[in-house]
Formats: structure tokens, C-alpha cells, sequence
């Protein structure tokens, strides 16, 4: 299994690609696929079939999924794109930190 910088839920914004510079939260994490979706970026077009009687079909947005690569978590505290990284607390816990400011994530 291959590791993710990022958790649902987290802020980040993307790096690079046609999407780049936008902020969005964490919808979604397939560390897997190593692939993120990130609400409100990379908005496909899906074809939707009527599954039920009375329900509608046609053509609907949605957010596809994204590499991980392509994205950096913004820190809370100072606001800007960060790198995380890992502190060991007294109490023998390991908690996520911005790379810049030392504010937990």
C-alpha cells in the first residue's frame, strides 16, 4: 500500500494543471490509486442513465478524481501552500505539521 500526504477533509490547492491554483476540500482519498477528489475542481461531465421510474437522466457535473501529486495542503494558521511534516509529541504521539510555521494539521 503506498501512502498519501493528505486526508479527507484537509484544504488544499492545486498545483499544477489545468485546475491550478484553485483551493477546495478533500472530498475523497484512494491511496490506492494514489488519486484525491478535491470538491469544486477537475468537474467532469457524466452521462447518467434513469435507474428508476420518474427518475431523471441527462448530463451531470461532478468532481473526478485527481492525482495527490497535484496537490499541497494549505496551512490554517499562515495560510499558505505547505509541505506536511511529522513531529513527535512528549507524550509519545506523532501528529502532521506545517513544514513552515510548525502549526498542527
Amino acid at each position: 500500500m503506498s501512502k498519501v500526504h493528505v486526508k479527507t477533509g484537509d484544504t488544499v490547492i492545486v498545483i499544477s494543471g489545468k485546475d491550478k491554483g484553485k483551493q477546495g476540500q478533500v472530498l475523497a482519498v484512494c491511496p490506492k490509486e494514489g488519486k484525491v477528489i478535491v470538491e469544486k475542481v477537475n468537474m467532469v461531465s457524466k452521462h447518467v442513465k434513469p435507474r428508476k421510474m420518474g427518475e431523471q437522466g441527462g448530463i451531470v457535473k461532478a468532481e473526478g478524481a485527481m492525482y495527490a501529486s497535484k496537490v499541497q495542503i494549505v496551512c490554517p494558521r499562515c495560510k499558505k501552500q505547505t509541505r506536511v511534516a511529522h513531529k513527535i509529541y512528549e507524550d509519545g504521539s506523532k501528529g502532521r505539521v506545517c513544514a513552515k510555521c510548525g502549526e498542527a494539521l
